[in-house]
């Protein structure tokens, strides 16, 4: 069955796409027809308040008119904000196979509004879970997390905070001021300066015909990756990202042969109090350029600290300027340079915990593997993503990077965290 919500929010208006959007969109357009990849979803449970039908559909009728990212469509390349409308609201009787069927296909990124929602329904019609899928051109991780809290304001007390983040078109208007163009400017310097002295690529020979379909991603439940990157986090005074990232590109590194690596962190971007708040995607691609040579992991750590705030500030970018920046990097360099190499670390808290040794030990034997997704298209070569508090995945193209090659890169990653843990 399905259920509207209707919304009627104020403004309309065009503008170009935010550097966030305009970076999704490129990726979106590399991996069509299966951009359902970057499809994602949150549940929000209702405990022991269940609310009503009508009262739902309310809450998300007012989300929407809050927030412009989930009333904005594409047009003529960029961003199309609309006043008012229905929003369709599936039901069904299980949470998580609603999100899966909401998030089965992609998005119409013109005529289908950027957010797709659900309602739980007990037996006696009460509504016990909302499901949101989000198009990753309206909201990245954090703000989706933003709008759950909005979401779950509007169902409690009847409102969301006065106080209103900016929304996608002013935030496009700020990046394109003198100001906005200033950020730009040293971002693009940055990102041209490294393109001239990294690898052309860091998966540069290919591992044969590859799988059928090529795009494969190997999921590493590992509570002793957890518990080792905390030990070692506490232990140097930093976070447990830097610390996995630093190991990333170290194996990286011992797997193509490269001694200067450079990877693809997703930065956030949510640094300006203004933006942190903010219903849309912020998140790029930052640049994190290391020389690993052959030093021990704890003195990479040291050296991975200052480049992990270079590849930061290096995020907030135009991606026209860094495209503009390659592509003159290319003519004097005499080929493409791009790392084709991600790191994604879509965990909202790092609180390390300095870990005991034996507690390490024993969780060694409780790994598990397993292979969730294939598919024929990705806007990457190879993307280590980590989510929930122990899993570790790594999405790679067959080609460059085999099914075999995965799995032991998966495991030598946790080898190597353990090692350096308990050294």
């Amino acid at each position: 069955m399905t259920e509207r919500a209707a919304f009627s929010g104020g403004r309309t208006g065009a503008a170009s796409f935010t550097w966030g959007q305009r970076a999704i969109w490129e990726a979106i357009e590399r991996t069509r027809p299966d951009d359902h990849y970057f499809n994602f979803g949150r549940v929000l449970p209702l405990g022991a308040r269940p609310a009503s039908v009508s009262s739902a559909l309310w809450a998300l009728g007012r989300l929407v008119e809050r927030h412009e990212s989930l009333r904005t469509l594409v047009a003529d390349g960029g961003q199309s904000l609309r006043a008012s409308g229905e929003l369709s609201v599936r039901t069904g009787d299980d949470p998580q196979a609603l999100l899966a069927e909401l998030a089965a296909t992609p998005f119409d990124y013109a005529d289908e509004w950027p957010l797709r929602a659900g309602l739980v329904l007990s037996e006696t019609g009460e509504v016990t879970h909302l499901v949101l899928v989000f198009c990753h051109l309206a909201a990245d991780g954090l703000g989706a997390e933003q709008a759950i809290r909005d979401l779950r304001l509007l169902l409690l007390r009847g409102g969301a905070p006065a106080s209103r983040p900016p929304q996608p078109m002013d935030i496009a208007r700020w990046q394109g001021s003198a100001a906005g163009r200033r950020v730009a400017a040293d971002a693009a310097a940055y990102w041209e300066d490294a393109h001239r002295r990294i690898p052309p690529t860091m998966f540069h020979v290919p591992s044969g015909a590859g799988e059928s379909p090529p795009v494969w991603r190997a999921s590493l439940r590992s509570p002793a990756v957890d518990l080792a990157a905390q030990r070692i986090a506490v232990r140097h005074g930093t976070s447990t990202s830097t610390v996995l990232l630093t190991a990333v590109t170290a194996l990286v590194s011992e797997m193509t042969g490269h001694e200067t690596v450079a990877m693809l962190p997703i930065v956030g971007n949510r640094f300006r109090a203004d933006t942190r708040t903010a219903v849309t995607t912020m998140s790029q691609e930052g640049l994190f350029v290391l020389d690993v040579e052959k030093v021990r992991f704890d003195e990479l750590l040291s050296l991975a600290g200052p480049a992990a705030l270079r590849a930061y500030r290096s995020a907030y970018h135009d991606p026209a300027d860094r495209s503009a920046a390659l592509e003159r990097v290319a003519a004097d360099r005499g080929t493409v340079v791009h790392p084709w190499c991600c790191f994604n670390d879509m965990r909202f808290a790092d609180n390390p915990v300095y870990r005991d040794e034996a507690l390490i030990r024993r969780a060694l034997g409780e790994s598990t593997l397993s292979w969730p997704m294939s598919q024929d298209q990705l806007n990457c070569r190879f993307c280590v993503h980590l989510s929930g508090t122990m899993d570790v995945s790594v999405t790679a193209d067959t080609r460059w990077l085999s099914k075999p090659d995965m799995e032991r890169f998966l495991h030598g990653l946790e080898t190597m965290l353990v090692e350096a843990a308990l050294r």
